[in-house]
Protein backbone atom coordinates (compact mmCIF):
# COMPACT_ATOMS: atom_id res chain seq x y z
CA UNK A 1 0.00 0.00 0.00
CA UNK A 2 1.39 3.36 -1.06
CA UNK A 3 1.55 6.06 1.60
CA UNK A 4 2.00 9.81 1.33
CA UNK A 5 5.56 9.37 2.60
CA UNK A 6 6.28 6.77 -0.09
CA UNK A 7 4.97 9.09 -2.80
CA UNK A 8 7.02 11.99 -1.42
CA UNK A 9 10.15 9.81 -1.52
CA UNK A 10 9.38 8.77 -5.11
CA UNK A 11 8.91 12.41 -6.08
CA UNK A 12 12.27 13.21 -4.44
CA UNK A 13 13.93 10.49 -6.54
CA UNK A 14 12.27 11.77 -9.73
CA UNK A 15 13.38 15.34 -9.01
CA UNK A 16 16.92 14.18 -8.20
CA UNK A 17 17.13 12.24 -11.47
CA UNK A 18 15.78 15.25 -13.39
CA UNK A 19 18.50 17.38 -11.81
CA UNK A 20 21.39 14.90 -12.11
CA UNK A 21 20.97 13.20 -15.48
CA UNK A 22 21.25 16.18 -17.89
CA UNK A 23 24.71 17.03 -16.48
CA UNK A 24 26.09 13.52 -15.83
CA UNK A 25 28.91 14.09 -18.36
CA UNK A 26 29.93 17.28 -16.53
CA UNK A 27 29.54 16.64 -12.80
CA UNK A 28 28.86 13.87 -10.34
CA UNK A 29 25.37 12.67 -9.51
CA UNK A 30 23.64 12.33 -6.13
CA UNK A 31 24.15 8.85 -4.65
CA UNK A 32 21.87 8.93 -1.59
CA UNK A 33 18.88 7.71 -3.65
CA UNK A 34 20.62 4.39 -4.45
CA UNK A 35 20.94 1.23 -2.35
CA UNK A 36 24.38 -0.09 -1.36
CA UNK A 37 23.94 -3.15 -3.60
CA UNK A 38 22.62 -1.30 -6.68
CA UNK A 39 22.74 -3.35 -9.88
CA UNK A 40 23.55 -1.49 -13.12
CA UNK A 41 23.13 -3.13 -16.50
CA UNK A 42 23.25 -1.79 -20.04
CA UNK A 43 23.88 -3.46 -23.42
CA UNK A 44 27.66 -3.61 -22.81
CA UNK A 45 28.20 -3.84 -19.04
CA UNK A 46 26.89 -5.10 -15.73
CA UNK A 47 28.04 -3.94 -12.26
CA UNK A 48 26.83 -4.39 -8.72
CA UNK A 49 27.44 -2.19 -5.68
CA UNK A 50 27.40 1.54 -5.03
CA UNK A 51 31.20 1.85 -5.27
CA UNK A 52 31.17 0.37 -8.80
CA UNK A 53 28.16 2.52 -9.67
CA UNK A 54 30.17 5.62 -8.71
CA UNK A 55 33.04 4.42 -10.92
CA UNK A 56 30.67 4.06 -13.89
CA UNK A 57 29.71 7.73 -13.67
CA UNK A 58 33.31 8.86 -13.11
CA UNK A 59 34.31 6.84 -16.20
CA UNK A 60 31.53 8.41 -18.28
CA UNK A 61 32.74 11.90 -17.35
CA UNK A 62 36.41 11.04 -17.90
CA UNK A 63 35.91 9.39 -21.30
CA UNK A 64 33.40 12.03 -22.32
CA UNK A 65 35.96 14.79 -21.81
CA UNK A 66 38.79 12.74 -23.32
CA UNK A 67 37.08 11.54 -26.50
CA UNK A 68 34.45 14.19 -27.27
CA UNK A 69 34.50 17.90 -28.10
CA UNK A 70 30.75 17.99 -27.35
CA UNK A 71 28.69 15.42 -25.46
CA UNK A 72 25.07 15.77 -24.36
CA UNK A 73 22.64 13.74 -22.30
CA UNK A 74 19.23 15.13 -23.25
CA UNK A 75 16.63 14.03 -20.73
CA UNK A 76 13.14 13.89 -22.27
CA UNK A 77 11.07 12.59 -19.37
CA UNK A 78 11.27 10.98 -15.93
CA UNK A 79 8.12 9.38 -14.62
CA UNK A 80 6.71 6.71 -12.35
CA UNK A 81 5.35 3.86 -14.51
CA UNK A 82 4.41 1.45 -11.72
CA UNK A 83 4.42 1.53 -7.93
CA UNK A 84 8.17 0.85 -7.55
CA UNK A 85 9.42 1.65 -11.06
CA UNK A 86 10.68 4.97 -12.44
CA UNK A 87 11.50 5.37 -16.14
CA UNK A 88 13.71 7.98 -17.78
CA UNK A 89 13.73 8.57 -21.56
CA UNK A 90 16.85 10.20 -22.99
CA UNK A 91 19.15 10.81 -25.95
CA UNK A 92 22.95 10.86 -26.02
CA UNK A 93 24.58 12.90 -28.77
CA UNK A 94 28.01 14.32 -29.35
CA UNK A 95 30.98 15.02 -31.57
CA UNK A 96 34.04 12.83 -31.30
CA UNK A 97 37.49 14.38 -30.97
CA UNK A 98 38.54 13.05 -34.39
CA UNK A 99 39.76 14.89 -37.50
CA UNK A 100 36.55 13.93 -39.32
CA UNK A 101 34.38 15.10 -36.37
CA UNK A 102 32.25 11.96 -36.24
CA UNK A 103 28.86 12.35 -34.58
CA UNK A 104 27.33 9.94 -32.10
CA UNK A 105 23.61 9.67 -31.47
CA UNK A 106 21.33 7.14 -29.78
CA UNK A 107 18.17 7.08 -27.71
CA UNK A 108 17.67 5.11 -24.56
CA UNK A 109 15.55 4.41 -21.55
CA UNK A 110 16.61 3.85 -17.95
CA UNK A 111 14.44 1.69 -15.75
CA UNK A 112 14.95 2.26 -12.02
CA UNK A 113 13.46 -0.27 -9.59
CA UNK A 114 12.88 0.77 -5.99
CA UNK A 115 13.14 -1.12 -2.72
CA UNK A 116 10.31 -0.94 -0.19
CA UNK A 117 12.44 1.72 1.54
CA UNK A 118 12.30 3.76 -1.71
CA UNK A 119 15.94 3.44 -2.73
CA UNK A 120 16.97 2.52 -6.27
CA UNK A 121 18.33 -1.05 -6.23
CA UNK A 122 18.37 -1.67 -10.00
CA UNK A 123 19.20 0.59 -12.96
CA UNK A 124 18.74 -1.09 -16.36
CA UNK A 125 19.47 0.88 -19.55
CA UNK A 126 18.15 -0.10 -22.96
CA UNK A 127 19.25 1.55 -26.20
CA UNK A 128 17.44 2.00 -29.52
CA UNK A 129 20.29 0.36 -31.44
CA UNK A 130 22.99 -2.24 -30.93
CA UNK A 131 26.38 -1.21 -29.49
CA UNK A 132 28.04 -2.21 -32.79
CA UNK A 133 25.78 0.23 -34.65
CA UNK A 134 26.74 3.02 -32.24
CA UNK A 135 30.44 2.17 -32.68
CA UNK A 136 30.07 2.40 -36.48
CA UNK A 137 29.06 6.06 -36.01
CA UNK A 138 32.66 6.73 -34.93
CA UNK A 139 33.85 6.08 -38.47
CA UNK A 140 31.32 8.22 -40.33
CA UNK A 141 32.16 11.78 -41.17
CA UNK A 142 30.25 14.35 -39.10
CA UNK A 143 28.10 17.09 -40.57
Amino acid sequence: MKTETDQAQIEHIIQTLKQDLPTLFERDITYDIYSQDILFKDPISRFKGKFNYRIIFWTLRFHGQLFFTELYFDLHDVYQSEENIILADWTVSGTLRLPWKAKIFFNGQSCYRLTDEKLIYEHIDTWDRKPSEILRQFFRKGM
